[in-house]
Order: C-alpha cells, then structure tokens, then sequence
C-alpha cells in the first residue's frame, strides 16, 4: 500500500528521531525545515516527490535574494538621505531652526523605518548548500524506509560555493580598503605588525589575557568564553578544550567543541602562562572583594569572567572585539580571525602543518592545509627564492647586466664601422 505520508509530516518525524545531533545543528535543521521546506514541499506526499519541485524551491531563494538586495540597496540610500537631513537639521544656525528641517529630518526617519521594514536577508551560496544537505540527510533515511526510490537532491543545481579563504591585510589591501571601505575578503588576517599593534594597545583591557590567548594558541570564541580553570593547568603550561560557550540569539548553552578534533590539549606559549597567572590572582582578589561587601559573586569556574564572575557571553566578546579593532583604526578582522592569525604565524614560523591542524583541532588535514594556503608575504618571498639556493651557478646572477666599459665599448663600435665600410 503506498504512503500517504506528506513531506511535512515526515520531515517533523524524521527531525524527532535525530537526536544525535548538536544543539547548535538542530537548531539549524529546525530552521530549514520549518521555514523554507515545509512551505515549499510541505504539501507533497513523499511518494511523489521529485527534483522538481525542489529545484524551484531553490530558484524561489534566488529570485527573493534579487528582491532583498534591492530592499537593502534602498535601505542603505535611506539612511544616507536621514543622515544628511539630521545634519542640515543640527548644523542650522537659525534660532529657533527652521521647522521645515525638522520635518524633513521626520520624514526622512520614517522612510528608513519603511526601507528597513522590509525583508533583506540575503541566502548565500554556502547557506544554500546546507539546506540542500540537511534535505539530502532526510531523504537518505526516507530512502531506507522505501518512501522514496532515491534521493532526489542529487540533481539539484545550485550556486557555486567557494569556501573563503584566509587574506593577508598587506599595504595595497589596507590602502585600497581606507579608500573604498570595502574589504577585499570576508576572511581577514593582520600581518605581524598590525597583530602587535592591537596587542600593545590593548594591553591595558581586562580582556587582553584572552586576546593574548586567542592570538597565538588560534581557541574559538565559544572555547574560550567556556574555557573553566578546572581544564587549564599553569603549573606546565596548558589548557584542555573540551567544552564552549555556543549562543544564538540571547540564548547562551555548553557544547562539546565544533569536531571530534576539537577536544585537544593545547600547550600554552610562556607569555600566555604568566598572563593567565596574573589574571587568575586578579579573579581571587576580585571575589575576595564583592564577598567583603556582602555581594553575591557568582562562582562559575570560567576563566574569563565579568568582576562578579558571570560569564561572558559570546557575541558581547565580537562586540568589544570590533569597537577596540575600529578605534585603534587597524583594518577590520573578526573575532574569529585571531584564529587564523595564530595559525598564519604558526605556519609563518615553520611550524609543521600536522601541528597546525592539532592546534586548531581541525577534523582533518587536508582542511587545515586547503585553508591556509594563503601565507604571509613575507613567508611567500622565503618560499620562492628558496629553490634559487639549492641550484649550484658558476657565474653570479644579477637582475640586470652589468655597464660596459668604455674601451669595450669603443672596441665594438670600431668593429662595427670596419664591418660598415667594407659592406660599403
């Protein structure tokens, strides 16, 4: 007897039963599912389900992200139009000011209201892709089951996705970045000086221990915000990740790390050990002090707290990160990028790209090594004269021929002017 059962009911059934998923992933699953499948596919029994209908659910994302990017586009110009009219409106000298500019300034607020009312949510390439992954894993079990002859994702067409890859913020970036505003990547990395830089200037903050951290030993945000005193061990020098602060929204959960890589020992470097050390008496007296004032202090274990020992939440770590990046007027990186920052300087260094993918407990090599083939110029410059030493010359090389003397000179225009005459 053939099923009647719809895609929306065994999507809901099929997500029940995946328990072993992360939260994290659930979470997305649970979005795919509700907001863009079930809308689309909800209403197909399984048994008639074909490439078809999925294919356009996938052109509908396409033709909505043409709608949103000209939604955002008209945002954008709104805001400009508020900015210019909320100036006019300050920069008057007239007292009292003209009301026809605070009117002005009125509408002009409201139209960026209206503008960003409006839906512009852009679905990338690669969100693309995990969608049509997260239909791909329920229709391999729905193939188990027989409610499906195959998999019928297999021949779904979608963008081309390329995974970005790390970019060195060299002078011609940062130069042309300054100009334009724009950053050439989405993946950033600083170079060695700029890394320096924000390091000495932040050096002050209460968060430079896990800046400092995050720089040269590459932790996650959530692994650092997570990181408890009962896995760090300064006595040799080392931390043990093996759990992470995840949010999404206002929510704040623990996780296991992102891989099966990711729970790992990482030896701290010496500088990284007597900061952690500093930080830690600091944490003691700080406790010491909210006690001595009868003030509850929250006693969470986590290295890095606020003064009463809360946690910090992940996104507050960006939000800092961000404003201290943009007020030292370094070119802009993400929080996340001080991971890539500590493998490009470990790379940079010679460190063995094996120890590299340990570092950043990446799930395979072949991961670590795609990622990063992007270096340091500097490193780069090292690489490719290295080939030129290991070639034995008799005679030296240089980047252009040497000046002829004058008696050799003359004594090729002499021969030259036998040669004319006798041709003559």
């Amino acid at each position: 007897m053939r099923s009647k059962e719809t895609v929306a009911e065994y999507l809901r059934r099929w997500f029940t039963k995946r328990v072993d998923l992360k939260r994290s992933t659930r979470k997305g699953y649970n979005d795919h599912i509700e907001r863009v499948f079930i809308p689309s596919l909800g209403h197909i029994k399984m048994v008639d389900l074909r490439t078809r209908p999925i294919q356009r659910m996938f052109e509908q994302i396409w033709a909505d992200n043409e709608l949103h990017a000209q939604n955002q586009l008209a945002a954008d110009q709104a805001l400009v139009a508020e900015r210019a009219a909320h100036q006019a409106w300050r920069e008057s000298t007239a007292r009292p000011r003209p009301p026809a500019l605070r009117q002005r300034w009125n509408e002009a607020k409201q139209e960026l209201r209206t503008a960003r009312a409006k839906p512009r949510h852009i679905t990338g390439p690669g969100t693309q892709l995990k969608m049509r992954n997260t239909l791909s894993a329920a229709l391999n079990d729905a193939a188990v089951e027989k409610l499906v002859t195959r998999n019928w994702t297999e021949d779904v067409v979608l963008p081309k996705y390329v995974k970005p890859k790390p970019l060195i913020w060299t002078d011609e970036r940062v130069e042309a970045w300054r100009t334009t505003g724009t950053k050439p990547g989405k993946v950033m990395v600083w170079t060695p000086e700029q890394t320096g830089e924000f390091l000495d200037a932040v050096a002050e903050h209460r968060l430079y221990p896990m800046f400092h951290l995050m720089t040269f030993r590459g932790l996650r945000r959530g692994e650092a915000a997570g990181l408890p005193w009962s896995e760090t061990n300064l006595n040799i020098g080392s931390v043990h990740i093996s759990e992470q602060l995840v949010s999404s929204a206002y929510e704040v959960w623990e996780d296991t790390p992102k891989s099966e890589m990711g729970e790992r020992t990482i030896a701290l470097d010496s500088q990284t050990n007597d900061l952690l050390k500093l930080w830690r008496q600091r944490q003691k007296t700080e406790c010491e002090e909210w006690e001595e004032e009868n003030v509850k202090y929250h006693t969470t274990g986590m290295v890095f707290t606020w003064e009463d020992g809360r946690a910090y939440h992940p996104e507050y770590l960006s939000q800092t990160f961000e404003r201290l990046v943009k007020k030292i007027g370094l070119p802009p990186i993400r929080l996340h990028d001080l991971r890539h920052c500590a493998a490009t300087l470990c790379l940079a260094a010679g460190v063995h790209m094996k120890s590299i993918q340990k570092l950043l407990g990446h799930a395979s090599y072949a991961l670590t090594a795609d990622t990063y083939t992007s270096v340091l110029p500097q490193f780069e410059h090292a690489q490719a004269e290295a080939p030129l030493l290991i070639v034995p010359r008799k005679r030296k090389q240089t980047n252009q021929a040497e000046p002829e003397s004058k008696e050799h000179a003359g004594s090729r225009t002499g021969s030259q002017d036998e040669g004319a005459g006798a041709a003559a």
